[in-house]
């Protein structure tokens, strides 16, 4: 594929995005599965398209000092030159003028020539002025958001929670590469035994501190592994690894997964339980039940019973205390994979976060009765933000005397952890910045009568 095909199609990309409101990971996979991008071309596609999103905001300010703020520019002009400048100022290898050629190429061939001359005029000039530093803003809380590419009432919010200092550590790790681990299939071979053949294949991985089967790959890709492809592994962020292991699934118990696709968290549960017992796994959405089948049978799961279903009228299907564990993986705002799904920070509000937490308090509130007394239930979610974590947690146990927050939980949390998580009485909250993984929040709450 020639540098302009390659451009192109990345400008295409982050238009779906953009337009589409799609997910960036899914449509950069769904890109390069497509057999049109060269394997030597992934890294960099990838590299701009993750970079143009997740600095989209510092991109328009650099941009602003060079367009007419009355001049209208149509959506695709707009990301020309974002991808442009982000390759400009945050890559080495590619020298501008290249970068500024093949812009000016796809401006002329999708526009006209009078956008060409635009294109390049703007660009050009950034080249010659460089790109406008942001010690001009003088706000601390604005210049903050701008540098980091995230909307202002969203750093606002985490500085109200959790102070500047751990507000400016998320954001600026939300730039930062994600990082990928994998976890393996311990009835079909030992984490070792995984590593090692990982070595092998050229990978440089690490065992780690989550969970017991968790493997973090430091560089390589993992997907193209034999042990992937033949379902020794499965994909999953450490922070969600520690959800199966915190809720302390054994052989032959009843679980319910109120909120399971695509099926991660109910996959590992079942690798707990020694595919032993019953996983009863829900999502609402009936396309999405699909994944979680798909994902136990290419892990060789045979005890995950999924069925499409609102975890607000669960107690329609089981009667009560059916369950001795009970997964509340709920739907939340995702602030705390904002590093892997950057369009995130962009898309949400806070009146999503006001909708969301009232939705997962309902869910929490419907499924309790299922547990059974001296069950166990996790609530979790990807999120860092109070509403829809400890603070929903405080407000059911106010409204609930019959469930407590398990004293056992904050012994179990593993000590690495301890050191620089967020622990309250009422659960762990893991920051992105801790450990370069997840935002994610968990707590343990124990039926004592």
């Amino acid at each position: 594929m020639s540098d302009y095909q390659l451009r192109k199609t990345i400008l295409d990309v982050l238009m779906r995005i953009e337009k589409d409101k799609g997910f960036s990971h899914l449509i950069i996979d769904h890109a390069l599965k497509s057999g049109k991008i060269d394997p030597r071309d992934e890294g960099l596609l990838t590299e701009i398209v993750y970079g143009t999103i997740q600095r989209k905001y510092t991109l328009d300010y650099y941009l602003e000092s060079f367009i007419n703020p009355r001049k209208k520019l149509d959506q695709w002009v707009r990301m020309l030159l974002r991808m442009s400048v982000y390759q400009m100022v945050f890559l080495d290898k590619i020298p501008d003028h290249a970068i500024i050629h093949e812009a000016v190429e796809i401006a002329k061939q999708r526009g006209n020539k009078g956008i060409a001359s635009f294109v390049n005029g703007v660009l050009r000039s950034l080249q010659r002025k460089g790109a406008p530093d942001t010690t001009a803003i003088k706000d601390d809380i604005k210049r903050l958001a701008v540098e980091t590419s995230h909307p202002e009432w969203l750093v606002n919010r985490w500085i109200s929670f959790y102070g500047f200092n751990t507000a400016k550590e998320m954001s600026e790790s939300n730039l930062a590469k994600k990082v990928h681990s994998v976890r393996v299939q311990p009835m079909r071979i030992s984490r070792n035994e995984a590593v090692e053949r990982l070595e092998q294949e050229g990978l440089i991985v690490r065992p780690s501190e989550f969970s017991s089967q968790g493997i973090i790959v430091e560089q390589g890709n993992v997907l193209k592994t034999d042990l992937y492809r033949d379902g020794y592994l499965t994909i999953q962020d450490q922070s969600s690894m520690l959800v199966a292991e915190m809720l302390r699934p054994e052989p032959g118990m009843q679980v319910l997964d109120a909120c399971s696709a695509p099926g991660g968290k109910a996959t590992h549960i079942a690798e707990k339980m020694e595919n032993e017992g019953t996983i009863h796994a829900y999502d609402l959405h009936k396309k999405k039940v699909r994944l979680i089948d798909e994902k136990a049978a290419g892990l060789q799961l045979s005890i995950i019973d999924a069925n499409s279903g609102d975890a607000r009228k669960l107690r329609e299907q089981h009667p009560e205390e059916s369950f001795d564990r009970i997964l509340v993986d709920a739907p939340c705002s995702g602030l705390g994979v904002i590093r892997g799904k950057p369009e995130i920070k962009y898309d949400k509000q806070e009146t999503d976060i006001e909708r969301l937490s009232q939705i997962q308090y309902d869910i929490l509130e419907h499924v309790a009765p299922l547990l059974k007394k001296d069950g166990l239930l996790v609530y979790s979610t990807c999120t860092v933000d109070l509403d829809e974590n400890e603070q929903l947690v405080q407000k059911f146990l106010e409204n609930h005397p019959d469930f407590q927050v398990d004293d056992a939980f904050f012994e179990e949390i593993p000590d690495p952890i301890k050191e620089t998580a967020g622990i309250t009485e009422y659960g762990l909250q893991l920051f992105p910045h801790s450990f370069q993984t997840d935002g994610f929040f968990l707590s343990r709450l124990r039926r004592i009568s």
